[in-house]
């Protein structure tokens, strides 16, 4: 099993407040014999007669000494999930998940917008302290 990011717990409330429920903690991901794991996957349900929406969440603090380093292991990652998410369930949409701090900070820069932009990231922004999801990136 894989170590738990140190926003895991923040991110899993803030979700549960905002009226998803956990379907999965941690969601595996399987590509022949080697599994990875997105932190989280969620659903919740939008109208009885559209049925509901499932997402799988990628949590990462970005505490790292370099942002440039922390871009590249996030975007290494998140690209390499959603690439198995789409072969295996690709009704589920792939967030990840960053701490107010590094929306503001890193994700705002110029190469944070490079990775944005040209690799269509999808952001959950969480609030640490208030334990809430400030917005939904796409």
């Amino acid at each position: 099993m894989p170590q738990r990011d140190r926003y895991h717990g923040i991110v899993h409330d803030a979700l549960v407040a905002d009226g998803w429920s956990i379907t999965h903690d941690p969601y595996t991901l399987g590509a022949g014999s080697t599994n990875v794991y997105v932190d989280l996957g969620a659903e919740r349900v939008i109208a009885a007669e559209r049925g509901s929406e499932r997402i799988a969440v990628e949590v990462k603090s970005f505490l790292g000494r370099s942002s440039a380093a922390d871009i590249e292991q996030a975007l290494g990652q998140y690209l390499l999930y959603r690439g198995l998410l789409a072969r295996q369930e690709p009704e589920r949409t792939l967030f990840l998940a960053v701490p107010h701090e590094a929306w503001e900070g890193v994700w705002s820069s110029a190469l944070g917008r490079v990775a944005l932009d040209d690799y269509r990231v999808k952001v959950l922004v969480f609030n640490i302290e208030e334990g809430s999801i400030e917005r939904w990136h796409s």
